[in-house]
């Protein structure tokens, strides 16, 4: 006698502040948002690194490593086990990147809504710039065409 039992769905975990995140692509999600970070990179308790920098890349790959120079940082979520979402006495967040004794702290230093308006005050200033320099080239063309009528 076969007894077959109705498969039970767990909903998706709902995380807020804090928890274990160990879905890569959740994992990528989470770090895309980070700007400018303050980080602490420890190996078995032992401080090995720290400084600021910006996140420039976040990515899923196993064949490429995260790298941490420069004040720029390139995170590859397959150089880590897991992700521990954390919250200071102060109540702010940050992210540790967790593998085999190895910790890479995050500790963001802007929000990610003050990363967004930024880069659209970027895009809005390049548009400008560019629109700029497409005007100043028409101008210098239409003085051409007009010199050679005198």
């Amino acid at each position: 006698m076969t007894y077959h039992l109705p498969e039970a769905k767990m909903p998706a975990p709902c995380i807020v502040n804090t928890g274990t995140i160990v879905n890569k692509l959740d994992m990528q999600r989470l770090l895309n948002d980070l700007g400018h970070v303050r980080y602490v990179y420890t190996r078995e308790g032992t401080l090995q690194s720290e400084g600021e920098g910006d996140v420039m890349e976040v990515f899923a790959n196993p064949q490429r490593s995260t790298l941490v120079a420069n004040h720029a940082l390139y995170l590859n979520v397959h150089s880590f086990d897991l992700l521990e979402l954390k919250e200071s006495p102060e109540k702010e967040t940050y992210f540790d990147l967790v593998q085999e004794g190895s910790c890479l702290r995050l500790i963001p230093l802007s929000t990610p809504m003050e990363e967004r308006r930024e880069r659209s005050l970027n895009s809005n200033a390049i548009e400008v710039v560019m629109e700029q320099l497409l005007c100043a080239k028409w101008d210098a063309e239409f003085d051409d065409d007009n010199c050679d009528l005198f």
